[in-house]
Parts: C-alpha cells; sequence; structure tokens
C-alpha cells in the first residue's frame, strides 16, 4: 500500500477565489485558461522524473476476469499442498474459503498520466462521475502530482491540457504528472458536507496533501447547474473548484467522496 507523504502548501487555496453564487457564463470546452499565478510551480518544474513523493498505487488493469479467477484457484490449490498434518490427521479442506481481495489503500487505485498521454479507455478510467456544461464531455476526478505537493483537480479529456486545479483564483492548467482515479460506486460515494468537515462516521478517500501536510479530498460541488470535480480540506473552510477560468469556493452543501 501506497502512502501519501506529508508535505504541503497551505496557502495554494488562495482566499482571493470567488464564491460559487457569482452568477457567470458556463464556460465552451476548448477555452484554454492561463493562469499567471505568482508563486505557482512552472511547468518545468513538473517533470515526473523529478517528483519525490511516491507514486499512487496502480492496478492491473490487464488481467481479465478470468484470469484473476484462475489465479485465485491456483493460489488455492498451492495453499492445499502445503498444508502438512501437524500432531494428529488434519486433511486438507476439500472446500477452501474462496479468495477475498484485500480492501483498497487508502486513496484508492490510480492511474498515472501526463499532458502528453494518451487518454485511457473506459475500460481502465471507468465511468465519468458528472459531465462538463455542454451536458455531454465527461469530467473524471484526480490529483495532479506537483513537486512538494498532491492537489485533486477534474481531468476533461475535452480540454487541453485536460488537468485543471484550482488554484489562486483561477482554473490553473497543470501540465505534467496527474493520477486519474476512476470512480467505483461499488465502494466509493459522494457524501454531503458543509465547511470542511469530515462528515461524522466516515472515512474520505484520501485525494492529496498540501506542503504543510494538510489533507485534501475529493469534492463535487456545483456551479451555475453544472457539477464541477474539486478539492476539499478542514483548512479550506469548504472546497473549491476550477470552472470557466476561475476558481469557485464553496463554503457549504457540496460534497466529499468517501468510502462506503
Amino acid at each position: 500500500m501506497t502512502r501519501l507523504r506529508r508535505s504541503v502548501d497551505s496557502s495554494s487555496s488562495s482566499s482571493s477565489s470567488s464564491d460559487s453564487n457569482s452568477g457567470h457564463k458556463p464556460h465552451t470546452d476548448k477555452k484554454n485558461c492561463r493562469s499567471g499565478h505568482a508563486d505557482f510551480p512552472s511547468p518545468a518544474q513538473h517533470q515526473s522524473r523529478q517528483i519525490s513523493v511516491p507514486p499512487f498505487p496502480v492496478p492491473d488493469v490487464n488481467l481479465t476476469q478470468h484470469q484473476r479467477s484462475f489465479m485465485a484457484s491456483e493460489l488455492s490449490e498451492a495453499d492445499q499442498q502445503l498444508h502438512f498434518p501437524l500432531g494428529g490427521t488434519h486433511p486438507a479442506s476439500d472446500h477452501p474459503p474462496p479468495y477475498k481481495a484485500p480492501p483498497p489503500p487508502p486513496s484508492g487505485y490510480r492511474l498515472p498520466l501526463t499532458t502528453t498521454s494518451a487518454f485511457p479507455p473506459i475500460e481502465q478510467a471507468g465511468r465519468p462521475p458528472c459531465l462538463d456544461a455542454d451536458g455531454t464531455s465527461p469530467v473524471f476526478i484526480g490529483s495532479a502530482i506537483f513537486p512538494n505537493s498532491v492537489h485533486p483537480c477534474k481531468i476533461a479529456p475535452n480540454l487541453s491540457p485536460p488537468c485543471r486545479v484550482p488554484y489562486g483564483g483561477g482554473e490553473h492548467e497543470h501540465n505534467g504528472r496527474y493520477d486519474l482515479l476512476p470512480f467505483t460506486p461499488e465502494n466509493m460515494e459522494w457524501v454531503s458536507a458543509s465547511y470542511g468537515r469530515v462528515p461524522p462516521g466516515r472515512t474520505p478517500v484520501e485525494g492529496g496533501y498540501e506542503e504543510g501536510g494538510a489533507k485534501l479530498y475529493h469534492a463535487l460541488a456545483q456551479v451555475n447547474g453544472v457539477h464541477v470535480p474539486g478539492k476539499a480540506g478542514e483548512h479550506l473552510g469548504g472546497c473549491n473548484v476550477a470552472f470557466d477560468c476561475r476558481e469557485h469556493v464553496i463554503r457549504e452543501n457540496y460534497a466529499i467522496l468517501c468510502w462506503k
């Protein structure tokens, strides 16, 4: 299991961000947002070979269900063959317990991508949790990898670049390494939240961290009728999302991605 390394920049979410209630027109699909924010890592710093943080765990997406079942049965047979009676007659069971997959890591299984990567097929990326303003373009959730922090982001294949991070009042276009998190409704769900608080009794899917160590989670908020993925944290007092070249701060009635 890969654990997120603590780092973080508590200033990465600017207080100058606009509120979600601001009435602006929905953005067009192909709009480029040139952030130009001061103190934000330049694209040259985002080369994956320079990143010291450990990568998110990646599933073995090439195995078919038949291959997985075969591997599980092979393991069970091997366990039977290695079972020797000790201190009496203890025959191996004819019906070993079924294989049970281990629980996913706290950050889930990820698909590592870069700005120049071909977008993975739906079999790997999964179904998108929401759509863009046009009502048809898929939008996925993920995490943008920076030298000293990891920030939850939205991933829109119809945009160039597809990875967008809410930062400094704008919609930052991330160039470099980012990880796509396939949304799996079997073990994940969106849970209502407000003011940056983690819903009581729930375990959020870890989405990243600031340079100072504060945890960041995947959030989903509504802006002008459009569901937009973003980031949330207790230190933020709400959630921040990138939409229409702006960073929007939502204090109430958004959702955090949690494990079931």
